[in-house]
């Protein structure tokens, strides 16, 4: 399924936390989320800008495939063409995670964010905060006519929102995530080998 979304870097977020409660979004969460990012062992996943995750949300436990699409996607930081994106929830992140490990995948990166999550009408506004990076801002709907409207809403500019995974965002700022084996914020243990 494609993905509705629209990141914003090099936002104020305190300016845009306080313009949602204006506008009546409803604050639904704070989270903190671990995952663990795998590929098989000769990244043949990550030259096709694809990754599978495994996340604790808290709640619940996700499994998800994701792709970014277009051509010549893998080294872009201008955007691009969207996210393939399907995800099923799962019971154990220990047995999901021993399951894929046993099917020949291996643990590229382990990784933890922070987000604070708003509902304006049927669009979710997250606040995304990554290890070593400043927040930042998601939005994502169920059509692009609602991220737009949320956009407009909030008084953004439609063509400054951009079609980012966060490791674009990594890479814009300089760093790339997937030369680490451990991105925390207690923590960042940068890759020995075969690094990116």
């Amino acid at each position: 399924m494609e993905e509705f979304e629209l990141t914003y870097i090099d936002v104020d977020t305190n300016k845009i936390k306080t313009k949602l409660i204006e506008l009546g979004a409803k604050k639904v969460g704070d989270y903190h989320y671990r995952r663990i990012v795998f590929d098989y062992p000769d990244f043949s996943l990550d030259i096709k800008s694809a990754w599978v995750r495994l996340r604790d949300e808290g709640d619940k436990i996700t499994l998800t495939f994701k792709q970014r699409l277009g051509k010549n996607v893998r080294d872009k930081l201008t955007g691009d063409e969207g996210m393939y994106e399907r995800e099923t929830v799962v019971g154990d992140f220990d047995a999901t995670r021993e399951i894929l490990l046993k099917i020949g995948l291996i643990e590229k990166m382990y990784q933890e964010n922070k987000r604070e999550r708003y509902m304006l009408g049927e669009v979710e506004c997250d606040i995304d905060t990554w290890p070593l990076l400043d927040p930042y801002l998601e939005i994502e709907g169920p059509s692009w006519d609602k991220v737009h409207d949320a956009v407009e809403k909030l008084g953004l500019k439609r063509e400054a929102g951009k079609k980012f995974s966060t490791n674009q965002i990594y890479r814009i700022k300089g760093l790339d995530d997937r030369n680490y084996t451990k991105l925390t914020f207690a923590e960042q243990i940068k890759r020995t080998v075969n690094r990116f």
